[in-house]
């Protein structure tokens, strides 16, 4: 196997990046203040004693971000993990369902599920993974039924030091990085390019950012405050009541 050229994972890198700044910017330029006020749990606004417009629409945008920028950059570091296994054991992004990556090591084909984090799902959705990994090798096995399969459930970051799950393993971060390329390092050395231009992004970010906060604090106050008050009656009844139009 050739030895994964650095040069290239920085390359790969700062050249894809910017499609993450870019879906995290179109994420909240196509936000609408209805969506996400029907989205979000009311109650727990309250309970945190949210006074003011401004402060419930930020807690409100900031919440949307959160989860959406998870999964934006979750689909990066995937197409990452790929790029860097590809450079060296040659493989590819799986064309079976819920299979992520497809490579082979002496005579072993690895089938890998990869998400972000150590802690990504629920037992029911670990089961659906675990039914991911029985079809594909059943289809795998279709036309070489002595092939050694080896099922991995791979995380980008933090730890699992009990790998050996029975029925598949599970490398988180360093190990799954190691992993698919050979470099123990290689967790480090990605984070470098990472920064490329990141500036430049964060300032046309936050302008927009901004904009938003400032327009949906607007929409919000003439809809559901009174004399400047939040009336969170109007605002239970238009996010849960079977009344409520939209």
């Amino acid at each position: 196997m050739p030895p994964l050229n650095l040069v290239d994972v920085k390359d790969y890198v700062e050249k894809n990046i910017g499609t993450f700044h870019s879906k995290r910017l179109q994420s909240i330029e196509q936000l609408k203040l209805s969506k996400i006020l029907k989205r979000k749990n009311p109650y727990l606004f309250k309970a945190k004693n949210i006074l003011t417009a401004q402060d419930l629409i930020q807690s409100l945008i900031d919440a949307h971000l959160s989860s959406q920028e998870e999964t934006i950059f979750g689909d990066f570091l995937e197409s990452l993990a790929i790029f860097i296994n590809n450079q060296v054991y040659g493989g590819s992004k799986s064309s079976t369902e819920g299979i992520d990556l497809e490579f082979d090591v002496n005579g072993i084909r690895y089938i890998v599920s990869i998400k972000s984090g150590p802690n990504w799902g629920n037992s029911s959705q670990i089961s659906r993974m675990k039914g991911n990994f029985i079809r594909a090798i059943r289809v795998l096995r279709t036309g070489n039924s002595q092939l050694h399969i080896i099922p991995v459930n791979g995380c980008c970051y933090g730890r699992d030091n009990r790998p050996d799950k029975g029925d598949y393993f599970k490398y988180c971060g360093q190990k799954f990085w190691e992993f698919i390329s050979g470099n123990s390092e290689l967790y480090i050395e990605i984070i470098k390019p990472l920064g490329h231009k990141t500036k430049e992004k964060n300032e046309e970010f936050l302008e927009t950012y901004s904009k938003i906060i400032n327009k949906f604090t607007l929409e919000f106050n003439l809809d559901f405050c009174d004399d400047g008050i939040i009336n969170w009656q109007k605002l239970l009844k238009f996010n849960s009541s079977d009344l409520s139009k939209g």
